[in-house]
């Protein structure tokens, strides 16, 4: 549906596209960090192919003065690099919006939105003697459209590139031409405008970042990871920061030996973290077992991605949930989030670690690909009052033991845990069952006693959950029930519903389990109605609020295409197939 400027003030849509290689992410990380400098609210998603080079991709942005947490249509302005991506895009563009080409390489109908033809790349070796700044050329551009200033642009692109000898002044110098010569163009097209804002120091961070920073702020010491997309950003991020954090990175041959070399580590005392998509979980399942038998503090993230088998490696989907909730020889607790925002990864990846350690079981973080890859603008993550507290029995608690129990069974089901030759205990582990010294032992009173130990943990885990976010109003008609990375759309979606007067409240999981159920079934006593949203075919959280509290949501607003939702297409879903039953 095309929503005229009138319609949605202060903020545009913008997408930078052309094939793999043409730089379609530094140009819109520039000019999304640029957004952000002067003030504005910026939201940004990638939708890549997995090849290096050729292969069409995408870099779209929502840049408004307000805060956008999804993507939506249509596009205010289209920066085609090539004549594939104005074929492709152009029924995307609104008609009031502008095609910014390549005029020497590309053309745009008469009919439809505008087409403002520039040759940047003959401008690009004009300013800076090489076609690579044509990406600053189509910059200066875009400023132009929106009648800024490009002196901004300028002083910006020389601090990006400070690091890069001669870069910094092309660069600023191929903004210029490109701005000079749109400036005759771009007067002649409407359209929405931003306007820079008192600005204030802000980050623009994509998930995985975010997920990565959580995990060096909570004190994370090995990372162990086979790359695998979407979860490389993670690895690569982690890898960067090694030295200055003290971190081990390291590259395992295998998801296998990743996940064994993680509970290693944190076996021996330190919090440890590995990252896989689907396919990389599947080889460690058996390693998920072994850090719940030995109860052994274990942080996973699995970047979710449509499948089976290798599916579409660079696109989005949920199609995990029942995967790591059920993976298992036998069963054994974990805890499973699903942070929905850059600020919500943060602040689960700090969590995770201190579950982990102080419930000692594996905990999963659920991440995706569009979650991973899209760029969030947040307040600066505040740490000052972190406190990493590891778990671990005290000096005083251990001389008050008569003999070390690595596996007492507890009224919590929380055993004494103390690292490895610390107060001269000797500490064991093993695979099989065993009784609290961590001998092998097959007594069934023993397995019996073991096995409730240790899901007693689950009781007070469930009580520590904050419970899930609701938006719009206490009661409504209806309920739209979502997790993880379906927040921003999902809330905008409401956002949207009520202001036409419909009764729409919304509810986002970040916690899955332990089940929230008594939380969940609190709040949709509040609507006459439910439905989820998910990313996936089978609707995988319908199902599981099916099997814990016996309820059956009125209808699913599903998708597997491997594309993102946007709140535009969910609104637009529950007024034709929601709320006209």
């Amino acid at each position: 549906m095309e929503h005229h400027p009138s319609e949605r003030p202060g903020e545009i849509n913008i997408m930078v596209a052309g094939a793999a290689g043409q730089g379609m992410q530094t140009i819109g990380a520039v000019l999304g960090k640029f957004f952000v400098r002067q003030g504005n609210q910026v939201f940004a998603v990638q939708d890549n192919q997995s090849r290096i080079r050729g292969g069409h991709n995408t870099f779209q942005l929502r840049a408004a003065d307000h805060p956008v947490r999804a993507v939506s249509m249509p596009l205010e302005v289209l920066i085609a690099l090539n004549q594939e991506s104005v074929d492709r895009h152009i029924g995307e563009v609104a008609s009031w919006g502008v095609i910014v080409h390549d005029s020497d390489k590309t053309r745009v109908p008469d009919e439809g939105p505008a087409g403002l033809g520039l040759p940047l790349e003959t401008l690009a070796v004009e300013a800076g003697g090489n076609r690579i700044y044509a990406n600053s050329v189509a910059l200066g551009a875009v400023l132009a459209l929106l009648d800024w200033d490009v002196a901004g642009m300028e002083a910006f692109l020389e601090e990006y590139y400070a690091a890069k000898a001669g870069m910094a002044a092309a660069n600023a110098r191929a903004a210029r031409l490109g701005y000079e010569r749109a400036r005759d163009q771009a007067g002649r097209y409407g359209g929405p405008r931003i306007r820079p804002r008192n600005a204030k120091p802000r980050m623009f961070v994509s998930g995985h970042e975010a997920v990565a920073l959580g995990a060096l702020a909570a004190g994370c010491r090995f990372m162990s990871a086979y790359p695998m997309s979407p979860s490389t950003s993670i690895i690569s991020f982690l890898a960067e920061q090694a030295e200055d954090f003290g971190l081990v990175a390291e590259q395992a041959e295998d998801e296998i030996a990743a996940v064994n070399m993680a509970i290693g580590a944190a076996w021996a005392g330190v919090r440890s973290l590995t990252a896989t998509s689907g396919g990389g979980f599947s080889l460690m399942v058996e390693g998920l077992g072994l850090a719940g038998i030995t109860e052994t503090p274990l942080v996973i993230v699995e970047a979710q991605r449509p499948g089976p088998s290798t599916g579409i490696a660079t696109k989005t989907e949920q199609p995990d949930l029942l995967f790591v909730l059920h993976a298992s020889q036998d069963e054994f607790p974990r805890i499973i989030l699903a942070p929905g925002t850059a600020r919500e990864a943060f602040e689960a990846a700090i969590r995770a670690f201190d579950l982990a350690d102080q419930y000692q079981t594996p905990v999963i973080i659920l991440t995706d690909q569009f979650l991973a890859d899209s760029y969030f603008t947040e307040e600066r993550f505040d740490v000052s009052a972190l406190w990493i507290d590891r778990h671990l029995i005290t000096s005083e608690e251990a001389e008050a033991l008569r003999e070390y129990k690595r596996y007492r069974i507890t009224d919590s089901g929380i055993s004494p845990r103390a690292l490895p030759s610390s107060y001269g205990f000797t500490v064991g582990a093993d695979s099989h069952e065993h009784d609290e010294y961590a001998h092998i032992s097959e007594n069934i009173e023993n397995r019996v006693a073991m096995m409730d130990k240790r899901f007693r943990k689950m009781e007070g885990a469930a009580r520590e959950q904050a419970p899930p976010t609701v938006f719009g109003p206490e009661t409504a008609d209806l309920c739209l029930v979502g997790w993880g990375s379906t927040y921003g759309a999902l809330e905008e979606a409401v956002e949207m519903l009520n202001r036409e007067g419909h009764s729409v409240m919304g509810l986002h999981l970040g916690v899955l389990w332990p089940f929230p159920g008594d939380h969940l079934a609190r709040i949709l006593a509040g609507a006459k109605r439910w439905a989820v949203v998910e990313a996936n075919y089978s609707g995988q959280l319908a199902r599981l609020i099916r099997t814990e509290l016996m309820r059956q949501p009125e209808a699913a607003i599903l998708k597997y295409t491997g594309r993102p939702f946007t709140g535009i297409e969910i609104a637009d879903r529950v007024r034709k197939g929601v709320l006209e039953r």
